[in-house]
């Protein structure tokens, strides 16, 4: 009995010594391993528990890509972008869109938002767009992956499908977006007239509103500033600023590729968060474009920083960027011939890729750029889902390929960091459909990485 009375006391000694030393660690150092990132809940003091859906967007983990960082005995890290609650790193795009539009204006409580989107983007303004009381339409090819266009209607936008064609053409899915944020200006301005009435219930009869005042006013609303804008509202929604009983309703078009607010979203909000999750100790960054916010964002933000960080473009089938950028020259050998493709860009990734030059992409400060297959891209995402567990999208994949080319290039020790844009759950119907692969003799048969290998 005294030995029992014996050990308990030393158990309980023990355990308040272990107390004792737990608070003194943590009242000494406050930043302990397991503690998730502070930023930016440091910076804005704001706690854990976060209100609505907009304040959930953002501050996703970097992890560590374990098998291509064991490959190459470089630290290869992803940005977990699928983890916002839209699915994907357009859900911070989306947020400083119809902010800055609220900010300004442009926007207002029960307007439309209207996109032409290959998807991402569509499913982030369907996703965040009620949360400030607005609605969304949006233009989308009709060759995209199905569900797509499935989740979009799920979440309640209106969903117009188009046939692709160049962005020359007046109905390319990105022109009819404006032209419907067009015509609904112009359905608005029908009902305010109508409602101003004279002293004696008269409408008035100066009421004409014509297209090519409609499309200035529409020029004038999408002008973009490249300073003076607000930070991305970490604290609270701006959804209480607009006037849900206006009877200007309206359309506002994101116009996501030359919406210089994209671009902001990326500067101010994702680049800070890879600089703060590494500590600053990042050697380079390499991303594929689409728009080209998140590259120009995240990559002028970190060269400001520290211009020794290397940043480079990845680039799929058909596009015209990775010439752009390593030859000045913006084509590629299929346009060269004359051999015009449908999408335009001869590839099966969805998102990125582009044969034109972007305001938010003409931000960028690259060191150089790389290509990438189709091949690749799907070996690529079946290597990461056999080793890692992650079930990522083609424009993740092949953000991937070029991490392990960067890796490869700069050799062992160093630290590389991509960004994983969205899962696999919204790629099903084509990348992740085997007869789809099949047809288009893109059947996976890697074992490791020797798809790399040239």
């Amino acid at each position: 009995m005294a030995a029992a009375t014996a050990a308990g006391a030393a158990a309980a000694a023990a355990a308040v010594s272990l107390i004792a030393c737990y608070l003194l660690l943590c009242k000494s150092s406050p930043k302990l391993l397991w503690m998730r990132p502070s930023w930016p809940f440091r910076a804005s003091g704001r706690r854990a528990r976060r209100r609505g859906l907009v304040e959930a967007i953002g501050n996703t983990p970097l992890i560590r890509i374990n098998s291509l960082s064991d490959a190459t005995g470089c630290e290869i890290l992803g940005k977990a972008e699928f983890l916002n609650p839209g699915g994907s790193v357009k859900d911070r795009v989306a947020v400083k869109i119809i902010e800055e539009a609220l900010e300004s204006g442009d926007l207002v409580c029960g307007g439309t938002v209207t996109e032409g989107s290959a998807g991402s983007t569509a499913i982030s303004l369907a996703t965040v767009a009620p949360a400030y009381g607005c609605r969304s339409h949006v233009v989308i090819p009709d060759d995209a992956a199905i569900e797509k266009s499935q989740i979009i209607q799920a979440l309640g936008a209106t969903v117009e499908q188009v046939c692709p064609v160049s962005i020359t053409h007046s109905d390319h899915f990105v022109n009819i977006a404006r032209r419907r944020a067009l015509e609904a200006n112009k359905l608005a301005a029908a009902q305010r007239e109508s409602n101003e009435t004279q002293p004696n219930g008269l409408t008035h009869a100066n009421s004409e509103m014509t297209d090519e005042k409609l499309a200035a006013m529409q020029r004038e609303s999408n002008k973009t500033q490249s300073n003076g804008r607000a930070h991305v509202n970490t604290e609270m929604p701006l959804s209480g600023k607009c006037d849900p009983n206006s009877d200007s309703k309206g359309g506002f078009f994101a116009d996501q590729f030359e919406n210089m607010a994209n671009y902001r979203a990326h500067y101010e909000w994702t680049g800070p968060e890879i600089w703060e999750q590494t500590k600053g100790a990042l050697h380079a960054f390499v991303a594929a474009a689409g728009t080209g916010g998140t590259i120009a964002g995240v990559s002028r933000y970190l060269k400001e920083k520290n211009r020794n960080v290397r940043c480079f473009l990845m680039d799929p089938p058909g596009s015209g960027l990775f010439n752009k950028v390593t030859r000045g020259v913006m084509y590629t050998k299929e346009e060269a011939e004359g051999k015009r493709l449908k999408n335009p860009f001869d590839t099966i990734t969805e998102g990125i890729g582009i044969n034109r030059l972007t305001r938010n992409f003409m931000m960028a400060k690259l060191d150089g750029a790389y290509q990438g297959t189709d091949r690749e891209a799907v070996e690529m995402s079946r290597f990461l889902l056999r080793n890692d567990g992650l079930f990522v999208g083609s424009s993740s994949a092949m953000n991937c390929v070029g991490a392990v080319r960067v890796a490869r290039d700069l050799g062992p020790g160093h630290t590389i960091v991509t960004i994983l844009c969205d899962s696999g759950m919204r790629h099903l119907s084509k990348f992740f459909n085997d007869q789809y692969l099949a047809d288009h003799g893109l059947t996976p048969t890697a074992t490791g990485l020797e798809f790399l290998d040239k």
